[in-house]
């Protein structure tokens, strides 16, 4: 064979071996997540289905360049310690948080790996600086704004003109009730309503906590925002139709299941929008940069069977407001 005919085969044979190496090189690295949920994957679906959508959006596919690690706390306080430090120990490249306390104990468990939250008022917890500059590792979309709780307060007395009394189930072992309390207080004062602070801290304590609302006999409840208290919504939705109690809640699950009403952030669009903290983190920016963001979209649910169950009729004023209407 002639110098020409080797070179010619040679060629060819390269030619047809470039794209398998092409193709053999790697399409980039795969990233790690670390998903530290408040209860279940089946109360928070619809929540990580959000998360999973914005992250595909933005390029990353599970099993193909991503991985995401969940640990759940299952509504038990006490376990994000331990399930933080599990989450550190896989060495994940982002950490995502759902609620204060997850976050505090992320935040404990470590000072080097980027989380980013979707929790209560990130500034008031002392999860960061401040909202244009966190300041640490910590980063992401504060859930509460100052005017929400007032917000719920007023709906309620707009659905129920004769409010006077309100009890307020809270969980003081969660760092954002405090802050809660204090903000429902303007509204409270402002509508003439008097509040009356019930604590449950954990499921051996909400059935006590049912008992002395039931004894006090206030004209309506409500439920500060708290991921434990959302695990035994059904408990408290029983409570509340069995002695015709009218109901604000904080999450749209509470009136899905038959309370009255709830008024919420939009939490899906919220946990779409943490994804692009991910994404900015994962490109080499710091959550010390990422200013902290808070909701941009609410979403009123009100349940009309509940509302004859109990008597009333929502005002025009709240229906043409309500996002979802449950008949």
């Amino acid at each position: 064979m002639s110098f020409r005919s080797v070179f010619t085969v040679i060629l060819a044979l390269g030619l047809l071996a470039a794209p398998l190496a092409a193709d053999a090189q790697p399409a980039g690295r795969t990233v790690t997540i670390g998903y530290l949920g408040n209860s279940s994957p089946s109360l928070e679906s619809n929540l990580v289905e959000a998360f999973r959508e914005g992250l595909r959006q933005l390029g990353y596919v599970e099993g193909r360049n991503l991985i995401i690690k969940y640990e759940w706390a299952e509504g038990q306080q006490e376990r994000f310690a331990v399930l933080a430090a599990e989450l550190v120990r896989m060495k994940p490249d982002v950490i995502l948080t759902a609620g204060t306390p997850g976050t505090l104990a992320a935040k404990q468990a470590t000072q080097s790996i980027p989380i980013v939250a979707v929790a209560g008022d990130l500034v008031a917890a002392g999860l960061v600086s401040s909202l244009a500059k966190p300041g640490g590792n910590v980063t992401g979309l504060s859930v509460l704004t100052p005017e929400l709780e007032g917000k719920r307060l007023e709906l309620l007395k707009e659905a129920v003109p004769k409010l006077s009394r309100v009890a307020v189930l809270r969980n003081p072992d969660n760092p954002i009730t405090t802050i809660t309390w204090k903000a429902m207080q303007p509204a409270a004062e402002a509508l003439g309503v008097k509040l009356q602070p019930v604590d449950a801290r954990g499921a051996n304590d909400l059935d006590r906590a049912l008992a002395r609302i039931k004894a006090a006999r206030p004209d309506g409840l409500v439920v500060i925002p708290d991921r434990f208290l959302l695990a035994y919504r059904e408990s408290i939705v029983q409570f509340v139709v069995k002695n015709r109690l009218p109901g604000m809640f904080p999450f749209r699950e509470f009136a899905q299941e038959g309370g009255l009403m709830a008024y919420e952030p939009d939490y899906s669009d919220m946990y779409r929008r943490a994804t692009t903290y991910v994404d900015k983190i994962l490109k080499g920016r710091k959550p010390a940069d990422l200013p902290v963001e808070q909701p941009t979209r609410f979403a009123l649910v009100i349940n009309l069977k509940a509302a004859t169950a109990l008597g009333l009729t929502f005002p025009p004023s709240i229906l043409v407001r309500a996002d979802q209407v449950i008949q």
